[in-house]
């Protein structure tokens, strides 16, 4: 291994990392080794690593300073229908309460007509941030005289996306009001300061876009700025570009997903009560939901728990998708559920929209083998159909959370099915493990119960 001389441990920092120059600049057994003199882990980051050199390398260069991979277990919903088509779909997720309440959702619909979606917008934004020392009408006059030219010189990163359908659908200059005075002293001279978008909308048909959509911003921005500046019209006049870039925001790429039946049809023998009052207590929920932040975000969570994890397993921008819907969540001002419920004529509708941007071409959906197994497994959908998939999957999680919740509780279910990891955690032999799901099987599991039973167990014996 090469010394790395510039490590050194340094009295003005505190804490347990070892401060360190040019880690990224060593090889992957280099960083492991430097990590093992202090921590020794090489054993358990070695452990995980793909004994295919291809594959394994292909991993390593998904992201930066990479020692090792981080398993997550993949599982499978059978039995989902959607608009009268059959899926299977991968969850990649550590929780198995999340696969196993989509799972029992999707069976109990499969013969209620499955689940309705559609798709409402597919459209992506992103904006140019300015500002502008001027007059305003001065500027807008301006911006329409270019916004052709802009877009011309844009044209040979747009052709392509073009050709398949998709490209820059619109292009508008905002001037955003607003009463707080810009939080720099760089423009305050100029008290006629203005904050400025050019924004741009775009589809990206089956890519998520990101790529695509900033790479045309930045060129939108740089056209923008020469042109102001070389058209001689603007001698005091000052446009300073900020930033350009997309919004992971995007209220206008939206799916609904549905179910509905008679309220009888809701009536189950594993709950203790009638399908009237089951369907009464469940809209009950969803209007708890719209109406207290505190549970709308418990509410929202459990949502993504299953939106996520499709996410994750066809290599979608998770993040994004979170984001982008916890500030749909707050569109209104406040902060509210995602899905809603209604009964109506003798009818039990339940639904959900929800803003998904994603993508089935590029990026990791393409490189990592899991990623096209998954959309594979789906039947290659297109970015359209992956977004009802995700939104279907989305209800089936919240259907199963509030069902448990105004019935049994949502405890009793989740605890058993976390049975296994306690018992692993104690070091559970397979008869142990045997025996204790027949004990657990009509008893409130909690990890004490869990440690008790095999304390006594382990006496006895």
């Amino acid at each position: 291994m090469s010394d790395i001389s510039s490590e050194y441990l340094s009295a003005q920092f505190q804490g347990p990392g070892i401060e360190i120059s040019g880690l990224s600049k060593l090889s992957k057994e280099e960083k492991i080794n430097y990590l093992n003199r202090h921590f020794d882990c090489k054993e358990i980051l070695q452990k995980f690593w793909n004994q295919d050199q291809n594959l394994q390398q292909l991993l390593d260069e998904f992201s930066e300073n990479t020692v090792s991979n981080f398993p997550f277990p993949m599982g499978i919903v059978p039995n989902l229908l959607i608009n009268q088509n059959l899926y299977t779909v991968p969850l990649v997720i550590e929780e198995s309460s999340v696969v196993a309440a989509c799972s029992k959702s999707a069976n109990f619909w499969k013969n209620k007509g499955g689940v309705k979606t559609s798709i409402l917008g597919a459209r992506k934004s992103g904006q140019v941030h300015l500002i502008y020392s001027g007059e305003k009408e001065k500027l807008l006059n301006f911006f329409f005289e270019i916004k052709n030219e802009m877009i011309e010189d844009a044209s040979p990163l747009l052709k392509k996306m073009e050709d398949r359908g998709g490209g820059l659908k619109s292009l508008e200059i905002i001037f955003k009001e607003t009463e707080q005075v810009l939080p720099t002293s760089l423009y305050q001279e100029n008290l006629n300061s203005h904050y400025v978008q050019l924004f741009a909308h775009f589809e990206t048909c089956d890519a998520m876009g990101a790529n695509f959509i900033n790479s045309v911003l930045e060129s939108l921005a740089v056209s923008f700025k020469e042109k102001f500046y070389k058209s001689g019209k603007f001698k005091k006049e000052k446009c300073d570009i900020i930033m350009s870039i997309l919004s992971n925001y995007t209220p206008e790429c939206l799916v609904r997903a549905e179910v509905s039946c008679l309220v009888s049809e809701l009536l189950d023998p594993a709950i203790d009560m009638s399908a009237e009052a089951f369907a009464q207590r469940f809209n009950l929920a969803t209007w708890i939901a719209q109406n207290d932040i505190y549970r709308a975000t418990t509410h929202n969570k459990g949502i993504m728990n299953g939106i996520d994890a499709v996410s994750l397993s066809t290599g979608n921008d998770f993040r994004a998708v979170e984001a982008c819907a916890h500030a749909y969540a707050s569109s209104s001002g406040k902060y509210k559920g995602l899905s809603n419920s209604k009964i109506e004529n003798g009818k039990f509708i339940f639904w959900l929209e929800i803003p998904l941007s994603v993508g089935t071409v590029g990026g990791l959906t393409s490189l990592h083998p899991l990623s096209k197994f998954s959309l594979q497994l789906m039947g290659n959908p297109k970015a359209s159909d992956l977004m009802q998939i995700m939104a279907a999957i989305g209800l089936m999680q919240n259907f199963a959370a509030l069902k448990s919740l105004v019935t049994s509780g949502i405890q009793k279910g989740h605890m058993k099915m976390h049975l296994l990891n306690m018992l692993n955690s104690f070091a559970a032999s397979e008869e142990e493990r045997i025996a204790a799901k027949e004990y657990f099987s009509d008893k409130t599991v909690s990890y004490s119960a869990v440690r008790e039973y095999l304390k006594m167990t382990r006496t006895w014996q």
